[in-house]
């Protein structure tokens, strides 16, 4: 299999009990069954320990039932995990050994990145000075079975890459690239299926107030942003980077690659109205590509919401 991932992607290090946010609190984590297997194996306080928090959510998935303040129950005083010093990072959930790296596996490719919504991974991302590039490894995994058209996925690789050369131009400002990436993404849903923009009018602000609310310093950015122009700042041409890279391909699943255009150009609006810092994108990521309720949200919001339309994003561009 070729594995795909940033080329800052294997200087990603977790700073633990130093981080100023918590990947342990705030949402609740899936356990997953080779972990529930494994935990069966044990004995003793952690097993007793583990077996008191397990529980069932409204989907009917095993989750791990949490503490006063939305904290994971096993994360301590120093927020560090204890099952994590009990039994070893190995045996934690698949969800915690993961964070916040995102995978998508494209039969004999597979993609690998970090997300914003790790505070650590948002400055990395935020301080690059040079366009986001890619590397690719032959690795030993077997390609992953799939029903994905082969046809439509490399004419998205190709597309994509137009798409990155777009948005890195800089002998354009920013603000014109998004505009040209907007159009082009127009030309390019065409070839794939018929895409109808909605009329819902809800306000943009309102777009990103979530109802699942993970961190209450997200809403206090919202309900303090305001509309200016783009700043013709290296981090905007980052943000789009990383949403083309993360979500672009995934079209070949559904055929809408011009919500996933939209979100590279409501990514850089996100920092433009709501704080230019990587703590920002930071907060957004965390509440909206991390919860599944706010994340189908957003998605139909995407093409149903008129402010979030092709016309209205680059009447907001053009400011």
């Amino acid at each position: 299999m070729i594995l795909k991932t940033p080329s800052f992607y294997k200087d990603f290090k977790c700073i633990a009990g130093d981080c100023p946010d918590s990947c342990c609190q705030g949402w609740e984590v899936d356990a997953d069954d080779a972990s529930l297997e494994f935990y069966k194996t044990l004995t003793g306080d952690i097993r007793n320990r583990i077996d008191s928090v397990l529980d069932h959510d409204e989907f009917g998935n095993t989750i791990f039932r949490l503490a006063d303040k939305k904290r994971c129950p096993f994360l301590n005083d120093e927020n560090l995990c204890d099952m994590h010093i009990a039994i070893g990072g190995e045996h934690t959930p698949y969800t915690c050994r993961m964070f916040p790296r995102f995978i998508n596996d494209f039969g004999g490719t597979r993609e690998m990145g970090v997300s914003f919504s790790c505070p650590v991974a948002s400055d990395m991302m935020f301080g690059l000075t040079e366009p986001m590039r890619f590397v690719s490894e032959l690795n030993e995994l077997p390609p992953e079975l799939n029903e994905i058209d082969a046809q439509t996925y490399f004419y998205l690789v190709k597309a994509r890459e137009k798409a990155f050369s777009i948005v890195q131009d800089r002998t354009h400002p920013i603000h014109q690239r998004l505009i040209r990436l907007l159009d082009f993404g127009v030309e390019i849903q065409k070839d794939l299926e018929e895409y109808k923009e909605g009329s819902d009018d809800i306000d943009f602000f309102n777009v990103f107030r979530n109802p699942e609310l993970i961190n209450p310093q997200w809403i206090d950015k919202v309900n303090s942003g305001k509309v200016k122009p783009v700043s013709d700042e290296i981090f905007n041409e980052n943000i789009a980077s990383y949403f083309i890279f993360r979500y672009f391909l995934t079209a070949v699943n559904d055929y809408d690659v011009l919500s996933k255009i939209k979100m590279a150009v409501i990514g850089v609006l996100i920092v433009t109205y709501f704080g230019e810092d990587s703590w920002t994108i930071h907060l957004w990521s965390k509440e909206t590509e991390h919860s599944q309720y706010n994340m189908d949200r957003y998605r139909e919001l995407l093409k149903n919401a008129k402010c979030l339309s092709v016309e209205e994003l680059k009447k907001k561009l053009s400011k």
